[in-house]
């Protein structure tokens, strides 16, 4: 029997689903040797040579604000990862690749030439909104109405979903990244403190638990004017309201998104309440703004940061019952 693998090619992390169980969640970096094209590290191994590197190796990531910025150092990506999940297998896999909803059909193409490249038996390419959709536990067949809101690395994907396809849909280029730019910014701009994209998700992912037991959040970073180690204590609660403009927008097009949507799918959304998929989606204040807007009722799955990937890893279920467009599969 055939292995099929699923996989979350996201802006900020891939992840690999096989064999019921993600085997695999690394950042979406890849360093390579400029000199002859040979890929240095990948994954993990590549995150920490990001700003350490020599001259000649850079570290890249291949992903953009949800698309793809670099097609071959994307294709090494998909390829190495493949081949790591797959290691000791004499059957080729089936693969499955969410991809992101502004894709073009070249880099489709390139994805699953990567995928081919990396000994794929057949690749499936699925949107993003409806593999979320699909993780999440959502009857994506049914003729009934859910609202997905998946919010990973670089975008935030709106989808309303009835009977395997999408009635309407937007994409914005405000995600995990662009919430981790926010805080880099007010840092600065009120502490005079410089502090890279790790610190800034640090903070980002403990501010529930400061909110929670009432605790400063510790920042460590470079005084921007004497250019020396420094280290503050910042209010969680300030940190939130960093926030505001972010989920104003994401809110202000979800709302668009519910007006434009036939009323008989409104009243489902309504009942069902709005799915809350991707790590970004988990930041706080998001869902309570989101129900204060709408006065409809948020719903976290049991893991809302693997439902992408998770939908991939059961993407072969559905071949031939979603509408087109938002599923392509190539046999190899």
């Amino acid at each position: 029997m055939a292995l099929d693998i699923g996989i979350d090619l996201g802006t900020a992390t891939v992840q690999v689903f096989t064999g019921g169980k993600i085997v695999l969640s690394e950042p979406s970096v890849i360093a390579i040797n400029k000199r002859d094209g040979s890929i240095v590290a990948v994954g993990n191994e590549a995150q920490t040579m990001i700003g350490r590197t020599p001259s000649h190796i850079v570290a890249i990531k291949p992903l953009e604000n949800g698309v793809i910025a670099e097609i071959k150092s994307c294709q090494k990506m998909i390829k190495y990862f493949v081949e790591k999940a797959c290691s000791n297998r004499i059957l080729r896999p089936r693969v499955a690749i969410c991809i992101p909803t502004e894709i073009t059909e070249v880099e489709r193409q390139a994805v699953v030439e990567a995928a081919d490249a990396a000994g794929a038996k057949n690749v499936i390419t699925i949107e993003e909104p409806m593999a979320a959709a699909i993780g999440a536990g959502i009857d994506v067949l049914k003729p009934d109405g859910n609202l997905v809101l998946d919010i990973g690395g670089g975008t935030a994907d709106i989808a309303v979903i009835t009977l395997g396809g999408i009635s309407k849909s937007v994409s914005l280029k405000i995600a995990g990244n662009t919430f981790d730019d926010t805080i880099i910014k007010a840092i600065r701009a009120k502490y005079a403190l410089i502090i890279g994209s790790r610190m800034a998700e640090k903070i980002k992912i403990s501010l529930p638990d400061a909110i929670a037991q009432n605790e400063k959040i510790s920042v460590k970073g470079k005084n921007a004017l004497t250019g020396l180690p420094e280290m503050i204590e910042v209010d969680p609660i300030e940190v939130k309201g960093y926030f505001d403009e972010n989920f104003n927008t994401i809110v202000d097009a979800l709302v668009g998104v519910i007006d434009k949507t036939p009323p008989e799918l409104v009243s489902d959304i309504s009942e069902n309440g709005i799915y809350l998929t991707g790590g970004g989606a988990l930041v706080c204040g998001l869902s309570e703004l989101i129900e204060k807007r709408t006065g409809i009722k948020t719903i976290f799955p049991e893991h809302p940061d693997k439902c992408v990937v998770m939908g991939a890893g059961r993407a072969f279920e559905f071949l031939g019952k979603l509408q087109d467009g938002l599923m392509s599969e190539r046999k190899l």
